[in-house]
Parts: C-alpha cells; sequence; structure tokens
C-alpha cells in the first residue's frame, strides 16, 4: 500500500512510463478522448474530481516542463487555475489543443463540469 501521492492504480503505472518529452493531457468531462490514447478516467459526477485536485495530484507526481491550454480559456477560471501554478503557459487554439491530445501519452478524464478546463503537460527531467 503506498504511503502518499496517487493511489489510482492506472493511472500510477502511466505516469511511471512517461518520459522528456511526453505529454499528459488533463481533461474536463467534456473534452473527446482521442483514439488510440490510453484514458484514465476519473469522473464520478460533474465536478467530481475537479480539475484542480487531479492537477495538483498530478503535480506532486511529475516534472512538467511547460504548461499548454486553449487559447479560448484566457479570461475564464480555468485560465486562473493554470496560472497559479504556471508561469508560462502556452495558448493554442482548442482545436490546436483537440488536435495535440492525440500525441498524448495519457489522457486523464476529470468530472470537471468547467469549459476549457484543459491543459497538456509537457513531461520535463529532474536533473
Amino acid at each position: 500500500m503506498k504511503r502518499t501521492g496517487i493511489l489510482n492504480a492506472d493511472l500510477n503505472a502511466a505516469l511511471s512510463r512517461l518520459g522528456h518529452g511526453d505529454i499528459v493531457l488533463v481533461a474536463d468531462c467534456g473534452m473527446p478522448a482521442p483514439a488510440g490514447v490510453p484514458v484514465i478516467d476519473l469522473a464520478l459526477v460533474h465536478g467530481v474530481p475537479g480539475f484542480e485536485q487531479v492537477l495538483d495530484a498530478l503535480l506532486g507526481e511529475l516534472v512538467v516542463e511547460r504548461c499548454v491550454a486553449a487559447e479560448e480559456a484566457k479570461g475564464t477560471v480555468a485560465q486562473d487555475w493554470l496560472s497559479g501554478r504556471f508561469t508560462d503557459i502556452e495558448y493554442i487554439g482548442h482545436g490546436e489543443l483537440k488536435a495535440l491530445s492525440a500525441s498524448a501519452r495519457v489522457f486523464v478524464r476529470t468530472g470537471e463540469a468547467t469549459a476549457f478546463a484543459n491543459a497538456a503537460l509537457v513531461c520535463g527531467v529532474p536533473f
């Protein structure tokens, strides 16, 4: 039994296989999952677990060198959530973010029901 950190076995396994430059897509419950990308579906009901909860859990486990979000998130609470955790966020169109999600190594679906609460986390290295 793990003492701390992420307890979901499938998510733990997926995270341990990541390398430098790999992408983890953290998604609200409405973001379409791309074909061929493993999905870890954490959604229970709308809002549970929330985007912030899942993001914080992932940031406790991963080295993230950059974050990519949808341009449409600007001016929303989703931007506030991201800017409180990242100093430099790359913004692209929502359609481009959907296309980028096809290259993700893992797609983590949250229960978040806030529009544009999606982020591509690009893995870094701890050295």
